[in-house]
Formats: C-alpha cells, structure tokens, sequence
C-alpha cells in the first residue's frame, strides 16, 4: 500500500485524465483566479461563490477588515438570512458561531494573512461538515487569505521582491496542501467506489476480502467470534488454519474493542464487525512487516463497515427465514389449506411436494430452547435438505424429507447433548400436506409408547407399533377400560386393597415373552417368588395362562392398562 502510494502522489502532474477529475472541488482552478485579482472585494466574492461547490454549504455573507472595523462586503444573494454585524465584532478576530435562522450550523471562518485578521466568510448548512468537509473550506479560507495578503502589497509597494517571494511560498504551500488532499481524496475515492461495486453486486463475504485484498495488497480474511476462518483473499493462507484458545480468543476481542477503530494485534491490524453493538465476525489484514499507513486503516475501517452490514443482513434474512418456516410447520401440524401451504413452502426454500415424515423429539432434563432445536436440526439436516422445525411445550417437532436412519439420529443427539436419555417419535409416510396432521399424531403416538416402555430412550417409529398402532388416541376410552376391567378387574381390585403389585408382574411377565428369569430380573424377584406371583394371578383372575386366547387377551389388557390408562387402578 505504502509502495502505491508514494508512485502515485510521484506522477500526480502526469495524469493524463480530465484535469476535471483530478480536480473535483475545482479549488485549483479557483486558487488561479484569486492570485490574479488585484480587488480585496471580488477576491472575497470569489470565495464566496465558491463555497456552494465544497458541499452542502452556504455562503451567508463576507467581511473585510478596514481602520474602523469590519465592513460587509456587499453579496448578490439578497434573500440570505441576514447576519448581525454585531454579533461579528464580538468575535474578537477568532474563528466562531454566528446565529442565523433556519440553520442548524453556522461559522465564521476568519481569513489572516501576516498582518493579523484580513476578513471573515461567514457559511451556514443544515448540518456540520464531516472531516473531508472541513478541510476543503479551510483550504478554501487559506487560498482566500493568502490572495487577499498579495492584494494588499500591491498598491503598497508594488516593487518589493521579499515580499512578493513570501507571497509566492505561502501560496504554493497552500497549493502543496492541495495536491496532498486531491491525492488522498482519490484514494479514498477508489476505497468507497471499490466497496460500492462489492455491494452492488450482492456483496458476500469472499467479495468483501477480495476487494480488500486488492486496495492495500495485504492479505485480508474474516473470522467468526470464536476465531473459526471464513474467508481469506491472497497468499500464504495457513493450511491448518490455527485453532486458538478461547480465553485467548476473548481476550483479544476485548482489546480490540477497547479501541475506536482497527487495531493492531501482533502481525495483524484486526477491525470488529459489531452493528448494533452485537459482534457478528472479524476481520484483519495480515501484515507482518508493518507496511500498513493511514491509507490502509481507512480502507479497512471502510471494509469492516461493509461486513457490518452484510453480516447484519444476513442474520436478519436468516431469522426472517426461521420465522417464516416455523409458521408454516405450525400450520401445517394444525392444518391448513394445501395451495397456499405449496406457496409458502416455495418461498422459503423448501419443497412440500415430496414424501415427509414427522419426526418428535423429547429430551427430559433440555427444555425446548433454542441451543436444543438447532442441536435437532444439526442433527436431522442432510447435505440436500434442511428440515421445517418449531417447539411444541417441551418437544420439538420437524417435517423433514428423510426418514430416520434407525438410531443414528438418536445417537448423534445423545453425543451432542451428553445424555442418551431421550426419545424420538416418527411417523408413517406423509404424502400431501392435508397429512400432516394425522402424521403428526402418529409421531406422538410412538414417542409416548417409547417413553412408556422398558427401554424408555432411542427411537420408536409408528410403522413398527403393531398392536399398539390401534390402541392409539381417537379409541374410545370407555371402552377400553370396559375392556381392561373384563380381563384384570379383579387383579386390580386385589392389588389396590392389599397393596401388591399382581398386574404389574403379569404385565412384565408378558413383556419379557413368558421368560421366568429375564421376568424375575426385570422385577428384582426371586424366581420362585415370580412363580408364586404368577399362581395367585391365576387363582385371582381365574385365568388359564396356558390358553392362547386367553393369554392374547391378558396381554392386551395389560397393554392397554400400561400405555393407555397409565397403570390406573
């Protein structure tokens, strides 16, 4: 950066642009024509005509120094707001603030030359000047004061040499000072035009680095709030890219931010995207030979400016999305008319066309917020899909394209949460939209038989119920206790009134397909004491055991009286 710019302010003169260009404020072309005028009155007119071309500024009114006093140079404005020439002498020759109405901002800009004060401009705006704004009036104040300074030896002594030579010095100073701004103007110039063409192209991250990379000739890269690579633009990118430690990682954050723009941090000058005061990623220049000058900070300080707002907007796009998507897995789950679910579908990115399943998540101990549904996500998204996800109480739910691979997805949630205390319910086939609903039941229907069974965690899919799939909501619950009080009433009423626990062990029993040891380890019993059990529920019940109806019957009882009445007595 600094090699380019010492070429550039080297071959100023040469240029071979419209001198228009290289002149945008047209102060040069001005400083001409005030050195050449022998009246103190135009040189003051000049200047103020002039002002309009620095910016949003106004030229209120000129004042030129005389024996007794200020005298107001006459303007051609006659509808300006009128300035109290009062309010001038109180001045006391220094630079300040004039009151005018209808203007926010308003100063007198005193105009000197060897003598002391020479005159003032008086200029007005809506608003104050930006940096760039206030040198370019003060360099028009200082051409103006030194035209005036050589207008005012003329009459006087006409043939002194010295002081003509003075003039010319003062004079090509200020030109000097001229040609530095033109030149930093044009860099700063190529910085906002180059960031422009970024943004109006899409923008994007790669763009923002590239187009970094290319101004200063550093390497430039953005990184995460935990130092994870985003992107890189130039050479010698590390491969590994170094992991750093997060208390390191925080504690550099923290003396960046300490700081009102980028900061230098070892090899790297490092800016921090923070719009709203939320830290939404980083971005550095590699440069470990300390070549970085003002002109580089300024174009980083500009780049970082544009990553704010491409990251703010992305995040905003982002949660306009999941906004979006919730909603329509809410009504889908609800119901909701089918045309109009497509086109919703459509618009954000998600084909409803296809085969879905409806997939329920639970996790004792992990409430439904937002670090365990993007776990859910990350753990159901394929490389060709994402799945629709919302929260339902303490369950999250996805409509997602691909069917559960078995356990894999149970696994993969157990890893991330540190527990494999969970269940997950999934549905049949979903066709069409109108259902969802009904899947989404299903999906219920198997998470709440999972989590009623022995192995209360992993993952129960509606297809592999079997009995269970017609023992689910919608039954009629009168007659399913009618059912239950058929076939264990008296089992019931036994274990009610002399506190034992006959229907339970028949339930185990059953469970176990009629296996004495895995049944008496399931209970904590002794064999013989689940032999004892098993004759008092025969002669209870007055059930033969040996009858296969029978034995079909009392195991759907005890399903039944399990799953569906939760074990009520």
């Amino acid at each position: 950066m600094t090699r380019h710019l010492s070429n550039t302010a080297g071959t100023e003169r040469h240029d071979p642009r419209p001198f228009a260009a290289l002149d945008p404020h047209g102060l040069l072309v001005l400083s001409r024509t005030l050195f050449t005028c022998a009246e103190q009155i135009e040189i003051v007119r000049l200047a103020m005509r002039h002002v309009s071309a620095l910016g949003p500024y106004h030229a209120e009114a000129g004042y030129l120094a005389t024996g007794d006093g200020l005298s107001r140079v006459p303007g051609r404005d006659a509808g300006a707001p009128t300035v109290v020439d009062a309010r001038m002498k109180e001045l006391g020759e220094a630079d300040g603030s004039v009151s005018l109405p209808e203007r926010s901002w308003n100063w007198a800009f005193g105009l000197r030359g060897a003598g002391g004060l020479l005159g003032y401009i008086v200029v007005s705006s809506r608003s104050g000047p930006d940096e760039q704004g206030r040198f370019l009036l003060s360099t028009l104040v200082g051409l103006t004061s030194a035209a005036l300074s050589l207008a005012a030896t003329r009459p006087a002594d006409p043939d002194s040499a010295g002081e003509l030579s003075r003039l010319r010095t003062e004079r090509d100073a200020v030109l000097g000072q001229l040609d530095a701004m033109r030149s930093e103007l044009q860099l700063q110039k190529t910085v906002h035009e180059t960031l422009a063409r970024v943004a109006a192209r899409g923008g994007g991250e790669d763009a923002i680095t590239q187009a970094l990379y290319e101004i200063t000739g550093l390497p430039a890269l953005i990184e995460d709030r935990f130092g994870n690579l985003r992107s890189w633009a130039g050479p010698d990118r590390p491969d590994p890219y170094p992991v750093r430690s997060p208390t390191y990682q925080d504690e550099m954050l923290r003396q960046v931010a300490r700081e009102a723009g980028p900061v230098r941090v070892k090899d790297r000058l490092i800016a921090l995207a923070r719009p709203r005061g939320d830290l939404l990623g980083v971005l550095a220049i590699e440069d470990p030979e300390a070549t970085a000058d003002d002109h580089t900070m300024f174009a980083l300080d500009h780049a970082q400016r544009s990553l704010a707002q491409e990251l703010m907007h992305m995040r905003e796009l982002t949660e306009v999305e999941l906004r979006l998507r919730r909603q329509l897995i809410d009504d889908l789950l609800e119901g909701t008319d089918e045309t109009s679910a497509y086109a919703r579908a459509e618009a954000v990115g998600h084909d409803l066309q296809r085969t879905h399943y409806v997939v329920v998540v639970h996790w004792p101990g992990n409430a439904a917020d937002g670090s365990f549904t993007r776990a859910v996500e990350q753990a159901t998204a394929t490389a060709a899909t994402r799945p629709l996800i919302t929260r339902r109480g303490d369950r999250v739910v996805l409509l997602t394209e691909v069917r559960p691979n078995d356990d894999a997805v149970h696994a993969a949630l157990a890893h991330e949460l540190g527990t494999p205390d969970g269940a997950i319910g999934v549905s049949t086939r979903c066709e069409s939209p109108d259902g969802v609903p009904r899947c989404y039941q299903e999906a219920l229907r198997a998470l709440e038989v999972r989590q009623g069974s022995r192995q209360r965690s992993g993952t129960t899919f509606f297809d592999d119920l079997g009995l269970y799939r017609i023992l689910g909501p919608g039954n009629d619950l009168r007659e399913l206790e009618g059912f239950v009080r058929e076939w264990l009433g008296r089992l019931i009423d036994y274990d009610a009134e002399h506190d034992t626990e006959l229907v339970e062990t028949l339930s185990c029993y059953f469970d176990c397909g009629g296996n004495y040891d895995d049944a008496a380890a399931a209970l904590t019993v002794h064999r013989s004491t689940l032999r004892y059990r098993l004759q008092r529920i025969r002669e209870i019940s007055d059930r033969d055991l040996a009858d296969v109806d029978t034995r079909l019957n009392l195991q759907v009882a005890t399903r039944v009286w399990k799953i569906i009445l939760g074990g009520r007595r």
